[in-house]
């Protein structure tokens, strides 16, 4: 095949990516007009903005690709040149990724994910960016080559209807479902953020927004006084109902923009998973690279059996998200029917579970409650107002230790090991042993009191849910786990 440039619409988003560029320079450009003349700000902004837009026009100019007979061939680089070939077989599968400009320039960036990444982005010799065309004939390309079928197709192949692989479908997310997930995420910052957006606004009212005695003059002009006196219970219902709107608007913005039109699918060696309102990816997920599952919910939502599924891999899913989603919102059927092309299923009914001493998991809570109490005391004798707070405060941290000890358990079967952990948000790590690169016994002198250890393994990859450690098992039973762990993964090395 040919070499090809990447699309002469990529100098529009290169005009587009000015924005940040110009935003990081108003410190310089502050400096030039305090330090020599402010009539100079502006020639050097547009000498800026030109050397931009001189260096993305060379980037694009001596960028080049091409698929070769069985690699992708890059070359890049405008003073050193980089030539990269990337093999077909190293190849896991192509994700892309579509921002809002890049959707109406129809546009995408491709990811190649391979052995060598942990993110199967540009590291791995991504291109950024080519038709959206191109992108799905690369992508058919590579997953006609790996299966056997067409190892010579051409990108420009795809405007003749080559169809890309049938992928059995495995779950979706209706809008139904979707605004339904964001009444679920309720977002307390969001409260937050509107709290110092009002701080900001409240230095260009006429009047103190948060302050009371304003709001009660300017009630009393208007002439309603007489009727909220009577009906203050309005107004603290219509304030509390301001507050929850904001909190449930933004989960339910939030969750469209980023699972908007949600869609997985089975491929022949990795879930493919598409979505986004705003940004548009479509990812590729490995199955032989997955090593956890994670079940996670919410104390409210597992009432209504709503729950979520992640799968941690040794490919991360971006900067922001280490785990790959793969059901945002449904219920175990469906996450039982996403995991079973992993491998991976959850507990039966039959397996035992072991819940560690409720003293040692509680002890932390009830040392930092005890620290309470004694300031409580302290508050009293000096003769302090507050001093019931502490009490308070104390009841709280022995009341959610002990809620979380009781939560926390574990069980195994013959190749894999659940973990239940949390109250509030608890969730469920699946963990198969193979998947297991080392596991760790550690102590201290609180654990050694009750004879228990805290087993704590080592996984691939990364994971911001899952907790891949148990706490407080007794000692013998501990080793005796970390043994068959670490004989399963002898068997598979």
């Amino acid at each position: 095949m040919d070499w090809r440039r990447l699309s002469s619409l990529t100098l529009l988003l290169a005009v587009v990516r000015l924005g940040p560029g110009t935003v990081r320079m108003i410190p310089a450009l502050a400096a030039i007009g305090i330090a020599a003349s402010w009539v100079y700000v502006v020639p050097a902004l547009l000498a800026f903005m030109a050397l931009s837009l001189g260096f993305a026009w060379l980037a694009w100019a001596r960028f080049r690709w091409r698929i070769g007979g069985d690699a992708i061939i890059i070359e890049s680089g405008i003073l050193d040149r980089q030539h990269r070939t990337i093999p077909f077989d190293r190849i896991q599968d192509v994700s892309i990724e579509q921002g809002l400009v890049a959707r109406a320039l129809d546009l995408a960036k491709v990811g190649f994910e391979t052995g060598a990444s942990a993110e199967g982005g540009m590291g791995d010799g991504g291109l950024d960016s080519i038709s959206l065309v191109d992108a799905e004939a690369l992508r058919t390309t590579i997953r006609a080559w790996r299966s056997g079928i067409a190892p010579t197709l051409a990108a420009s192949d795809a405007a003749t209807g080559v169809p890309d692989d049938d992928d059995a479908e495995l779950f979706t997310l209706s809008p139904q479902r979707l605004i339904l997930a964001g009444l679920f995420n309720f977002s307390l910052a969001a409260l937050a953020v509107t709290f110092a957006v009002s701080q900001y606004v409240d230095d260009f009212l006429p009047f103190d927004l948060f302050d009371p005695r304003a709001w009660m003059d300017m009630v009393r002009q208007s002439g309603v006084d007489g009727w909220i006196e009577a009906h203050r219970w309005v107004a603290g219902l219509g304030a509390a109902g301001v507050l929850l709107f904001v909190g449930f608007a933004t989960g339910v913005v939030r969750t469209v923009l980023t699972n908007w039109n949600f869609r997985l699918t089975l491929g022949p060696r990795a879930f493919r998973r598409v979505r986004g309102l705003t940004t548009r990816t479509d990812v590729a997920i490995p199955i032989a690279r997955v090593q956890a599952a994670i079940v996670a919910t919410g104390l409210i939502r597992r009432f209504w059996g709503w729950h979520e599924l992640r799968l941690q891999s040794l490919a991360s899913d971006g900067k922001e998200e280490k785990d790959h989603q793969l059901v945002p919102f449904g219920q175990l059927t469906d996450i039982d029917a996403v995991m079973q092309p992993a491998g991976i299923t959850r507990p039966g009914a039959d397996v035992q579970w072991q819940y560690p001493p409720l003293i040692v998991q509680a002890l932390p809570g009830f040392i930092a409650a005890g620290l309470a109490v004694a300031g409580a005391v302290g508050g009293y004798v000096f003769g302090q107002p507050f001093w019931p707070i502490p009490l308070l405060v104390a009841g709280w941290l022995i009341g959610i230790s002990i809620m979380t000890a009781r939560r926390h358990r574990w069980a195994e079967t013959a190749d894999t090991l659940f973990v239940w952990r949390g109250w509030w948000n608890p969730r469920l790590t699946i963990l198969p042993f193979a998947n297991v690169q080392s596991a760790d016994l550690a102590d201290g002198p609180i654990l050694r009191r009750y004879g228990v250890v805290r087993l704590v393994l080592g996984v691939p990859g990364e994971s911001a849910m899952a907790s891949h450690e148990i706490d407080a098992v007794p000692a013998g039973a501990a080793a005796g786990l970390r043994a068959r762990i670490l004989m399963a993964r002898t068997r598979r090395s």
